[in-house]
């Protein structure tokens, strides 16, 4: 099952007989203090400067999320998304719990961009998936639903169907609907990690879809994050997700070495270029 994103220019395909797509995760405030203060200020320099060292990391795609407090993303999100687009030629990813946000967005937005994310909460649904179909765009579903985030993989598989039927019930295809089947804190629980790739699996084997993985939350919270993130990173991507949403300059060492373990870089020539551009 292939998931085709694009910008106006880059066309990104997301499936499991191909490298793993890195999705950056750095153009969002929450926890970057200068970054949440020049949006503040209306100051999108830092915004280009980010998109830019990100694509030079490898980055596939960019995901753009301005959420804040006392920030007005219905006028923000499009603005940031017109700034990314005039600075780098790859699709966008458009981060948002705000449905008339991502609609701003969605009508500046040059290509097939990713949304991120629709959950199995009704309202959610009823109000992402229609801007889904309206714009022809691929989605990330969050399974979690009414009742939050379940540490059962039966329950949350049973909203990976919801999301999955409720999409194609209102004409959205399976192969646009990218599945995150959420990463907990084994900081918090130590059986946070193995839910997360028990989930991956049954998902994988029932629905067949695409999924995505906001890997760091694994670690929130431990010493020596980078470590524990390279570790389920690794294991995720054997698991069945093909899509991570990290930071990219990071993890695209561990993800290539994994790709290149698992048969998805013929002769080893990512993983060898990469090494020769880290010795440079």
């Amino acid at each position: 099952m292939e998931t085709r994103v694009s910008s106006a220019t880059k066309e990104v395909v997301i499936a499991d007989n191909q490298p793993t797509v890195l999705i950056g995760e750095r153009i969002n405030p929450t926890g970057k203090k200068r970054l949440a203060e020049a949006l503040n200020a209306g100051n999108l320099d830092i915004v280009s400067n980010e998109a830019l060292a990100q694509v030079q990391a490898k980055a596939d795609i960019l995901d753009i999320n301005v959420g804040m407090p006392g920030v007005d993303e219905v006028t923000l999100l499009p603005q940031v998304a017109q700034v990314v687009m005039d600075t780098v030629d790859i699709p966008l990813c458009l981060d948002s719990a705000n449905p008339q946000a991502l609609a701003a967005a969605l009508k500046v937005y040059k290509g097939k961009p990713l949304i991120n994310s629709v959950t199995g909460e009704q309202h959610s649904l009823e109000q992402v998936l229609p801007l889904v179909k309206e714009y022809g765009a691929a989605v990330i579903g969050l399974l979690q639903d009414e009742e939050g985030i379940s540490s059962n993989p039966q329950r949350r598989l049973a909203i990976a169907h919801k999301i999955v039927d409720h999409a194609e019930a209102v004409g959205i295809p399976r192969q646009d609907v990218i599945i995150d089947c959420l990463a907990g804190t084994v900081g918090a629980d130590t059986t946070a990690g193995l839910v997360t790739i028990e989930t991956i699996r049954r998902v994988k084997a029932e629905l067949g879809v695409n999924l995505t993985l906001g890997a760091s939350n694994i670690s929130f919270g431990l010493p020596d994050r980078d470590l524990l993130n390279s570790a389920f990173v690794a294991v995720a991507i054997a698991a069945g997700v093909n899509c991570l949403i990290v930071d990219v300059a990071k993890v695209r060492p561990i993800v290539l070495a994994a790709d290149l373990v698992l048969a998805r870089d013929k002769h080893a020539r990512r993983y060898i270029q990469a090494y020769r551009q880290r010795q440079k």
